[in-house]
Order: structure tokens, then C-alpha cells, then sequence
């Protein structure tokens, strides 16, 4: 089971995520949306597209664009179209369960 936290919280838990260029996209249902905020940052990545991202609250604490996604990817990257990652600051951990 992979798991994303911060501050105590389990911010996504999946039994499997994408793994592309280290970083572990969980799928959009394995977020616990009550942390989540959209935020207006957009950035652009040359081969996937254009990623948005959320604002992480946890109590009074904020995590700014501490999670990312990308809603609409290109062709190259349409495995993680949805799927969530997120910053240094959120720990990732677990191992993937092995697909039946």
C-alpha cells in the first residue's frame, strides 16, 4: 500500500500508483479531498503538458502547491491524466502491491 502524508494526516492511500520520473501519481479516488484546495499555480512541462495544483490544509497549517496534477496530458503521459503527486514536503511511503 503507498501512502502520502503530512503533518500526521494521510493525505492519499492507493494500493498502487504511476510511477513516472520519481515521483508516485496516486489515482484521483485515493484522495482524502477534505485537505485539498485548488490553487491558480499552473506550470508547464514540455513533454506532459500542463500540470495544475492544490493547496494542502491540514488544521490551521497550509501547504501551498504541495500536491500537483495533470488534468489534461499529452499522449505521452495519459497513464497519469487525473493522477495526483506531490511535493518533497509530503511524505511518500509504502511499497505497491503486486497486481493479481
Amino acid at each position: 500500500m503507498m501512502r502520502a502524508t503530512w503533518n500526521g494526516v494521510v493525505l492519499a492511500e492507493a494500493p498502487r500508483t504511476v510511477r513516472m520520473e520519481g515521483n508516485d501519481y496516486f489515482p484521483p479516488e485515493s484522495l482524502n479531498r477534505e485537505y485539498f484546495s485548488d490553487s491558480r499555480a499552473k506550470t508547464l512541462c514540455p513533454w506532459k503538458g500542463i500540470a495544475s495544483y492544490y493547496n494542502v490544509q491540514v488544521g490551521d497549517e497550509v501547504n501551498p502547491k504541495a500536491a500537483w496534477y495533470y488534468p489534461r496530458p499529452s499522449p505521452l503521459a495519459r497513464s497519469i491524466k487525473g493522477h495526483v503527486a506531490f511535493s518533497n514536503s509530503v511524505r511518500v511511503q509504502g511499497e505497491p502491491e503486486e497486481p493479481r
